[in-house]
């Protein structure tokens, strides 16, 4: 009997056997807040060599600094959550400039300057599922148009890379598990108006124990993961240039695959991040496989290849109201 009543006790976060169940639990109202540093360094390749001098200048280098507060707005039957994000603070730089004609540094350097400051005290709308997975955000895509190009997709990649960590990311498993236990997660989602990429991968997680962070129980996750993101073509097919090298009979195979691996600090109480590390590389690979319809003395495929590594390191600045 006594054996029964200290299990019945034992205190959240802990079950059967010495399992543990980290579960995202989303509370209206809880707040939180965050800083975070995001470190991008991009290499560029092509076949032939001279291929890449036809993209537009590209950032080989670019940071950004933030704070924000995570306020969650609401919760739904289905455990998706509506959570406000504000940028506190926030700061983005790239050596986007050094890649420019002299005449255009300047303009380029005060377009990043006043981003930063228009992101500042803004606020997105970003909804989770009940397992952390990103299912989208609004409020950012009129600042990103004000961004140049090259800019444009990067600064879009970085957001959702910080908005998936700071969600969890799918890190949740659907059972209670055991210290050294691993699980999986696979993501197979078509492409949309929303987001014009399929893509498949799988993340795997591992339980590696318990500590304390800032005084509060936390599991500690290792993860690794790999995914395969192919764009829809159909927009690209109604552009002059690719309709002309369709009717050649050339074909054009655009693919981002990527890696990744970190660790992350889970709260045993509700599931919230509490740390978050990761390394991400993405290389992204345009090729066109026949060219001998263009009669040029090049040997394989035509490709332009962009080569990337992120570094993300989170951490919670503290707790607000629940």
């Amino acid at each position: 009997m006594a054996i029964l009543a200290a299990l019945v006790c034992a205190p959240a976060g802990y079950a059967w056997g010495g399992k543990t169940h980290l579960t995202r639990r989303y509370r209206r109202g809880q707040q939180m807040v965050y800083q975070t540093t995001i470190k991008t360094r991009t290499t560029v390749s092509s076949n032939p060599e001279g291929l890449k001098a036809l993209l537009p200048p590209l950032p080989t280098e670019l940071a950004s600094r933030q704070q924000n507060t995570v306020t969650v707005r609401a919760v739904g039957a289905d455990g998706v959550a509506e959570v406000e994000n504000c940028f506190d603070r926030f700061e983005f730089e790239s050596n986007l400039d050094e890649a420019l004609p002299e005449d255009l540094r300047g303009t380029a350097r005060e377009a990043q300057e006043e981003f930063s400051k228009q992101l500042q005290g803004r606020t997105l709308t970003v909804r989770y599922d009940r397992i952390g997975r990103l299912l989208g955000s609004e409020g950012a895509e009129a600042l990103f148009q004000e961004l140049d190009p090259p800019l444009r997709e990067t600064g879009r990649q970085i957001l959702r890379v910080f908005l998936e960590h700071m969600g969890g990311s799918a890190l949740y498993p659907d059972h209670a598990v055991r210290k050294g236990e691993e699980w999986t997660q696979k993501l197979d989602a078509a492409a949309s108006t929303a987001s014009p990429f399929s893509v498949q991968g799988e993340s795997t997680m591992r339980f590696v124990g318990k500590t304390r962070h800032a005084g509060v129980k936390a599991a500690i996750i290792d993860f690794r993961f790999s995914s395969l993101m192919k764009p829809s073509l159909e927009s690209l097919r109604q552009a002059g240039p690719f309709a002309q090298l369709e009717a050649q009979g050339l074909k054009l195979d655009i693919r981002i695959e990527g890696t990744g691996e970190g660790q992350a600090l889970v709260a045993l109480d509700d599931g919230r991040i509490l740390q978050n590390h990761a390394t991400l590389r993405q290389t992204l690979r345009a090729e066109m496989p026949t060219t001998h319809a263009l009669r040029l003395p090049v040997s394989g495929p035509l490709r332009v290849q962009v080569d990337s590594e992120t570094q993300v390191e989170m951490a919670s600045a503290g707790r607000g109201r629940r």
